[in-house]
């Protein structure tokens, strides 16, 4: 279990931050900006759920991918050294890829296929969904860049878990709009 005494340590004041291992990088690194964006997903998620109203299974879902999105944080924050820490590093594991995946197929065999792109809106909750979605993929495009960068590691599981979650988030906007009743559709060239 997590314990917070203090809140403040004055130890990023010059501009860096601690890694789980207590490596310091710039509050700049490309790791922090990729767990830095999932942090990020995980507060907009928070608004998401604030509008889920009747749908608790929805609900539920958004909760268990913000507990999931802490671990990818803490998975991302603690890169492989050589030798390892003294500590099972907590990292993404492929169940929670799958979960994903069971969850988008299972909400997206409600919905009628897409005849056209989706523009984020309609619903509040589809909205916030729209924006994790859009804050998710900044998020995939950062541990992408972190994962080919010379030297950095990212684990096995991390990238394809971000991939994932930004597909659910598309599906659970297209469910929080009436299953795709909702959607506000893309007219290509409307307002030439």
């Amino acid at each position: 279990m997590v314990t917070l005494n203090k809140i403040y340590t004055r130890t990023g004041d010059d501009g860096t931050t601690g890694l789980a291992t207590g490596q310091r990088v710039s509050k700049w690194h490309t790791r922090v900006d990729a767990y830095g964006s999932i942090d990020e997903t995980n507060a907009a998620l928070g608004l998401a759920r604030l509008h889920t109203g009747e749908d608790k299974e929805l609900d539920a879902m958004l909760m268990r991918i913000q507990n999931d999105l802490f671990d990818l944080g803490a998975d991302l924050a603690t890169p492989e050294t050589n030798p390892p820490p003294s500590w099972e590093a907590l990292r993404i594991l492929p169940d929670q890829v799958q979960r994903l995946e069971r969850e988008i197929d299972a909400m997206n065999a409600a919905i009628p296929p897409l005849d056209s792109f989706v523009l984020p809106g309609g619903s509040p909750l589809a909205a916030y969904l729209h924006l994790a979605r859009t804050i998710s993929r900044r998020a995939e495009r950062q541990i992408a860049l972190l994962a080919s960068t010379p030297g950095e590691t990212v684990s096995e599981h991390a990238l394809a878990f971000a991939n994932r979650l930004s597909d659910f988030l598309f599906v659970a906007g297209r469910r929080a709009n009436a299953n795709g009743a909702a959607d506000v559709k893309w007219v290509p060239g409307a307002n030439r």
